[in-house]
């Protein structure tokens, strides 16, 4: 089964951070990256732009609006994803402990709903 395993932090949390220990930061995701590539466990995932680079779209009666930014204003944004494959939630749930920035911030394991996509 496929998860989603959505990385949430306070984007400012990163701008505390010596150079030093963004890369020691940086060097631990690389380094559970490999891991769950080599275990088969990976699938896809990136880093996201701050919520500043955001765009929201909504459509009401009809009428579409766009607004510069996230969604709603939150206390952790969303940084990044995982798509993993596991073979349940306890797996999922351990794989996204091991996340590094789950140590400030939270994961959420999303499991994902397969639906054949038109070619």
């Amino acid at each position: 089964m496929q998860y989603l395993l959505l990385i949430y932090g306070n984007e400012a949390y990163w701008g505390t951070l010596s150079e030093k220990e963004q890369g020691q930061v940086m060097q631990e995701y690389m380094d559970f990256t490999k891991s769950i590539a080599q275990s088969g466990h990976l699938r896809g995932g990136n880093e996201l732009h701050p919520t500043s680079r955001a765009t929201t779209v909504r459509v009401r009666d009809k009428k579409r609006m766009v607004t510069d930014g996230p969604f709603a204003e939150t206390k952790e944004q969303l940084g990044g994803y995982y798509l993993i494959e596991a073979k349940d939630l306890d797996e999922a749930v351990a794989i996204a402990a091991r996340i590094p920035s789950v140590r400030w911030g939270a994961i959420e394991v999303r499991p994902i709903i397969p639906h054949d996509m038109p070619s």
